[in-house]
């Protein structure tokens, strides 16, 4: 049974049937051969998948860094940044990595963060000299810490998969999401300098002012939302709808840069990928139930633990696989697949529960920007018109990088895991 399930999933996704469809499918083949399990079974554990009130949040963030891209705030963090860092040696490249990293703290998603920034960010870069690969391959990369950086999609995927604390999801990614933000910002600085992009003319402190002014309602969103959840003012569900709001006064009576009809097109885009979303996460609740009463984790930790002997083995052997998965599964159907899987096991070896979330949102960032499925890669070749190829060529000595971070993050659990406890 269980050898039919995981070769019917296999040969799914390897002909690209979609992840939900092959999950779906696999699973109801594996319970349709099970001796006590009918298949009325399997829309039962689709709802109960879909019946999580936290699981509210994800449509929500969708909408509000929706809004927030309609509404104009991109640009102003964009001028803001510029002010800022944008005369420095490589200062465009840097403005890129600041701006997402603020843009992050109300997207919650790598491909909404990538096209929000990059479509300003890109042409200009291009314009002031950068290699057209290399200002591609920074957006991207940038792109990825919208699923770091609080509050995140794929940490509330976890939080609920898991069964631990999103909001303590949410503050475990702070130090990561800075650490991989700096040395993005060091390489930065090291590639301008070696290849010549020089900064732009240095803005004055009036300058400086003004942008600041004009961003400050961008800039205090995320603190109004971040507060919110850890003051205890409100869940991280909640908090997703002051989002939405706070997104729409702004862009819609204060910006006036959201109109009627792009208030539609914004409502229809997030709607179609809050749909995709949760369809994936209905057939991933399906697998995880079949995986569960038929004792596979189980049987991944006996096979485990006759291979490693101790849980630092484990994580290499887990960023291996997560890296691998995250270049053809979604970033957040990776999650829904392998927690089942895995979860069972770190707990077993010791691995505290929000470092190996942390450490598995971070793998699955990387993800978005390595080839075939880099989801952040399809979007910047959209904004700059070149190969996928090209730029994930670029892409490599920022994605040696980012695996550097997530070799830190796996072996120093304190990154994710201090901030969370400085709020017991």
């Amino acid at each position: 049974m269980l050898i039919v399930f995981f070769v019917a999933l296999l040969v799914l996704l390897f002909i690209s049937v979609p992840i939900a469809s092959s999950l779906s499918l696999a699973t109801i083949a594996g319970i349709w051969m099970h001796d006590s399990l009918p298949l009325q079974i399997v829309p039962q554990r689709i709802f109960v998948a879909l019946n999580s009130f936290p699981l509210m949040a994800i449509p929500f963030f969708i909408l509000a860094g929706n809004l927030m891209s309609a509404g104009g705030m991109s640009q102003r963090l964009v001028n803001f940044a510029g002010a800022l860092v944008g005369h420095r040696t490589g200062g465009l490249a840097m403005v890129a990595i600041i701006t997402s990293m603020f843009f992050a703290a109300i997207s919650g998603s790598g491909a909404a963060t990538t096209a929000a920034i990059g479509s300003i960010l890109i042409p200009a870069m291009v314009a002031r000299g950068y290699h057209p690969e290399y200002a591609s391959a920074n957006q991207a990369i940038s792109g990825a810490l919208g699923v770091i950086i609080p509050p995140s999609i794929p940490m509330i995927l976890y939080g609920v998969a898991a069964e631990v604390s999103i909001g303590d999801m949410f503050l475990a990614g702070i130090l990561p999401g800075l650490l991989i933000t700096l040395s993005l910002l060091v390489s930065a600085y090291i590639i301008a300098k070696k290849r010549g992009y020089h900064g732009m003319e240095k803005r004055s402190y009036s300058d400086v002012g003004k942008s600041f002014k004009e961003a400050i309602l961008a800039i205090v969103m995320p603190v109004i939302v971040l507060g919110g959840i850890y003051s205890g003012v409100f869940t991280p569900t909640e908090a997703s709808v002051v989002a939405v709001v706070y997104s729409f006064v702004v862009g819609f009576l204060v910006y006036r840069e959201i109109s009627l009809k792009q208030l539609m097109e914004t409502l229809r885009d997030s709607a179609l990928a809050s749909s995709v979303i949760m369809i994936v996460i209905g057939a991933a609740g399906l697998f995880g139930f079949f995986v569960s009463i038929t004792g596979v984790p189980d049987m991944v930790y006996d096979f485990v633990s006759g291979m490693v002997t101790n849980k630092y083995m484990f994580l290499i052997m887990v960023n291996i696989l997560l890296l691998l998965a995250g270049m053809f599964l979604d970033g957040g159907a990776a999650i829904l697949i392998f927690v089942p899987l895995l979860f069972s096991t770190a707990v077993n070896l010791g691995i505290d529960p929000i470092h190996f979330g942390t450490i598995m949102v971070v793998n699955l960032a990387i993800g978005l920007v390595t080839p075939p499925v880099g989801i952040d890669l399809f979007v910047v070749a959209q904004i700059s018109r070149l190969s996928i190829s090209k730029i994930a060529r670029a892409a490599v000595p920022l994605i040696i990088l980012l695996f550097v971070d997530v070799l830190v993050i796996s072996f120093i659990p304190s990154l994710s895991t201090w901030i969370p406890s400085l709020m017991k």
